[in-house]
């Protein structure tokens, strides 16, 4: 019996030193490279390319590892496998195809998937000079997803027959009984707190012009079973798994939320199975009868809220008009009256943008909104976004490496900002947000609410100290960082193992020692909040129960014009509302005289 290899890997991203971004544990697992692990092993198990080959299959995220690229070329060169490069964002995109590069002059098979190549390809007319020049390598490009068409492409790379370009944009599976995401433990246990992901559903209904999600895996609410989820949980409690990282882009609007939530509660209730998950959601998805309810019972110990703006004209460039600011603090105290941690997206850099306007707007979120954390991004034209699109057929200058759209990088021009003034910006806006004091009011606020302040400590290390300390997103981030040296960027020099690793050594001590001080500093501000009898008492304007939101007199409602017409339309439909309800009380009350 002979073995087709199928090697499967998870790009990293290079940092601005040219470094490869690795650690001894990332914080966040890769989605997709666990959905086609599950699809490959399952191609294997029903041995597809027949009953006298084997199918290998291993999974690596290079986020967490030195790939042994070496030993997988050794496996599948001379058409003894393929290499996967899954999942690859823009910012990947570089690194992916230096990898790329080192497995082909090997006459290794290289298939390469993932956002940058799907949002490419869905939205330009032309193929992009980048996706050209994998191409031109002889790398497979393969645009969509993978369940319903990974068998042939498999069959296709066993009998050499391949086709340069893998197009399936236009044929997205539904999820129902499909192979469920699953990584074993060995894998999943590089992450923090042994934490896995799954999709319960994809696809985003709304419109928002920055967005990727909805050009590359549709506006069409496609969702998994209950039972599809159960037995995803349940293979993933028996390898000991309990905390996931459900990537639904807006869990919000999976159409199947309620069954699922009934059912993870009903595992905990019969057979209890315990889990712990972070979902992300829009703005409304407090209005959904028992929505927040039932998240908080099945687990949800962490919302993100794509709140992303509070001024309504960055929204609406933005085309975000799902948000709505008469909303914001009602919506917040809910979450955190479920027990649940919030943290929010913020984008800066709308045209209107200046480092006054968004200091004054964070000031505001401060005072009057109970959102945890904050996690901000610059307005980057990804590709595959609406924005993209636009800026690159009118022939806009765009930045041409795409190692920069990480969402913390200037990309593109601003009509007021420099791209100096942008880019500081940026990094003082965490410590305009994380400020010692504003910290405290954090804690003080989920002790109010019987919340351990020790939930904002922890976040406060991650969110805050990523780029404080680590100078990246947190969603790049880990544990304790590696530097390779030999994996250094072309065209960055590569120092001798001999003068890199004790300069290495010094910079980890000393970026360490700030964090450990930093870290022990909020530790004793935490204990004496614990300690002090006002604090469960504790109140501020933000947390105070909200009466009637669209007439309170808060400086979000009166930031500008457009922002003083939200409050005015909140009235208007608040009152054509309750003439309706009038009105069919009164018809109610007429026939049952009648």
């Amino acid at each position: 019996m002979g073995t087709f290899h199928v090697e499967i890997i998870k790009p990293s991203h290079y940092d601005d030193d040219g470094y490869v971004l690795q650690w001894w544990k990332a914080w966040i697992p890769s989605n997709s490279m666990a959905c086609l692990y599950s699809i490959a092993r399952d191609c294997a198990q029903r041995s597809t390319l027949g009953p006298d080959t084997d199918i290998s299959v291993n999974a690596f995220d290079e986020m967490t590892m030195r790939v042994p690229l070496e030993e997988i070329a050794g496996k599948t060169r001379n058409k003894g496998g393929i290499v996967c490069l899954v999942g690859v964002q823009s910012n990947q995109f570089p690194r992916a195809l230096d990898i790329a590069r080192q497995l082909r002059s090997q006459d290794v098979t290289v298939i390469m998937g993932g956002f940058h190549v799907s949002g490419c390809l869905s939205m330009l007319k032309d193929t992009p000079a980048d996706l050209q020049e994998a191409l031109d390598m002889g790398v497979v490009l393969f645009a969509g997803e993978a369940e319903e068409h990974f068998e042939s492409l498999l069959s296709d790379a066993a009998n050499d027959t391949l086709k340069p370009v893998y197009n399936v944009m236009n044929d997205l599976p539904g999820l129902q009984h499909q192979v469920p995401p699953l990584l074993p433990e060995s894998i999943v246990r590089r992450y923090d707190g042994k934490l896995s992901s799954f999709d319960a559903g994809r696809g985003c209904p709304f419109q928002c012009s920055f967005c990727t999600i909805i050009n590359v895996q549709g506006r069409k609410s496609r969702w998994r079973d209950a039972d599809d989820i159960e037995k995803l949980i349940r293979a993933n409690h028996a390898q000991g798994i309990h905390s996931f990282f459900i990537t639904d882009d807006n869990f919000a609007r999976n159409k199947n939320w309620e069954a699922i939530f009934d059912r993870i509660i009903q595992l905990k209730a019969q057979d209890g199975i315990k889990i712990n998950f972070l979902i992300q959601v829009d703005t409304l998805a407090h209005r959904l009868p028992n929505f927040i309810e039932k998240a908080a019972r099945a687990g949800c110990s962490h919302v993100f809220i794509g709140l992303e703006s509070i001024n309504p004209e960055n929204l609406a460039h933005m085309k975000k008009g799902q948000n709505r600011i008469t909303e914001y603090r009602k919506m917040f105290q809910l979450w955190k009256e479920a027990g649940v941690m919030t943290y929010a997206g913020f984008i800066m850099g709308l045209p209107n943008d200046t480092p006054e306007s968004i200091r004054r707007d964070i000031e505001i979120i401060k005072r009057e909104l109970p959102v945890d954390m904050l996690e901000f991004t610059m307005l980057t034209p990804l590709p595959g976004s609406e924005d993209h699109q636009k800026l690159y057929e009118n022939g806009t200058w765009l930045d041409p490496d795409l190692n920069r759209y990480d969402l913390e990088h200037t990309t593109c021009e601003h009509p007021i900002m420099s791209p100096e003034v942008w880019q500081n910006t940026y990094r003082d806006i965490w410590d305009w947000y994380y400020t010692d004091e504003h910290v405290e009011t954090l804690m003080r606020r989920n002790v109010a609410y019987g919340i351990k302040p020790v939930r904002v400590w922890r976040m406060c290390l991650q969110i805050y100290g990523a780029m404080r300390f680590e100078g990246i997103h947190p969603q790049q981030c880990g544990y304790f960082r590696f530097k390779d040296p030999r994996q250094r960027r072309p065209g960055y020099r590569r120092l001798p193992a001999a003068v890199h690793y004790p300069l290495f050594a010094l910079e980890s001590l000393v970026k360490y020692l700030g964090f450990g001080l930093y870290g022990w500093k909020i530790h004793r501000m935490r204990k004496r909040i614990q300690k002090d009898p006002a604090s469960a008492c504790y109140t501020d304007f933000a947390i105070q129960p909200v009466t009637d939101a669209e007439e309170e007199n808060l400086e979000i409602f009166n930031l500008n014009a457009s922002a003083k017409e939200a409050v005015s339309k909140a009235k208007r439909q608040k009152e054509i509302i309750g003439r309706s309800k009038r009105e069919t009380a009164e018809e109610v009350e007429k026939s049952a005289v009648g």
